[in-house]
C-alpha cells in the first residue's frame, strides 16, 4: 500500500493519461481543512482555484488528466468545496464528469476510488470511513481491463462537469 507521497509520485512518472473514478461524498484531506473552512465562512478562494497549477504540471506535457465524480445531491459541504475548484482544474485541461445518483442509474461501476494510469496501472483508492486516506493498493495487471471497463462505463455516463454545475446553479 502506498502512502499519500508515494503515490503523488506517480503523478510525476505516467506518461499519457491519468483517470480517476472518485466515489465519496467526504474526503479528509488534511492539507485542504484551513481552505475548506475559508470556503464554508464565504472566504474568497486562492488563485489557484481559476488555474490549477497541479493538473497543469501534467496536461501542459501533453498528459491527458479526467475523473468522473460519482456522487449524490443534495450536495454535502465538502462536495460543494471541491466542485466549486472544479472549473480551475479544467481551465488547466482536465476533464471533469459527473455521475449524480439523484438522477442518474448507472449500474456496473465499483463502490470505491481508483486511479488509472496510462491504461496500464490500476490503484485502488483505500479510505476510512470519515473520509482520511489510508493509501493506495496498485492491482495486479490482471484486473486492468475490469477497469478499463468501469472507466468507459463512467465516462459514457457522465454528465459534462458544466452542465451539471448550471443544472444545480439553477
Amino acid at each position: 500500500m502506498l502512502d499519500g507521497t508515494e503515490f503523488g509520485r506517480l503523478f510525476e512518472t505516467f506518461q499519457r493519461t491519468a483517470f480517476r473514478l472518485e466515489t465519496l461524498d467526504l474526503y479528509d484531506i488534511e492539507e485542504e481543512r484551513e481552505e475548506f473552512e475559508a470556503f464554508l465562512a464565504g472566504a474568497p478562494m486562492p488563485p489557484e482555484w481559476t488555474d490549477n497549477p497541479w493538473v497543469r504540471s501534467m496536461t501542459d506535457h501533453g498528459k491527458t488528466v479526467a475523473r468522473v465524480h460519482v456522487l449524490t445531491s443534495p450536495l454535502t459541504d465538502y462536495l460543494r468545496y471541491e466542485l466549486a475548484a472544479y472549473p480551475g482544474n479544467i481551465t488547466a485541461g482536465e476533464t471533469i464528469g459527473i455521475i449524480d445518483r439523484a438522477y442518474q442509474r448507472v449500474v456496473g461501476l465499483p463502490d470505491h476510488d481508483f486511479w488509472l494510469f496510462d491504461d496500464t496501472d490500476v490503484y485502488r483508492m483505500h479510505y476510512a470511513t470519515d473520509g482520511k486516506f489510508i493509501g493506495a493498493e496498485k492491482l495486479p495487471a490482471e484486473a486492468t481491463p475490469e477497469y478499463l471497463r468501469y472507466r468507459e462505463i463512467a465516462e459514457s455516463h457522465a454528465v459534462p462537469f458544466d452542465k451539471y454545475w448550471q443544472r444545480l446553479q439553477s
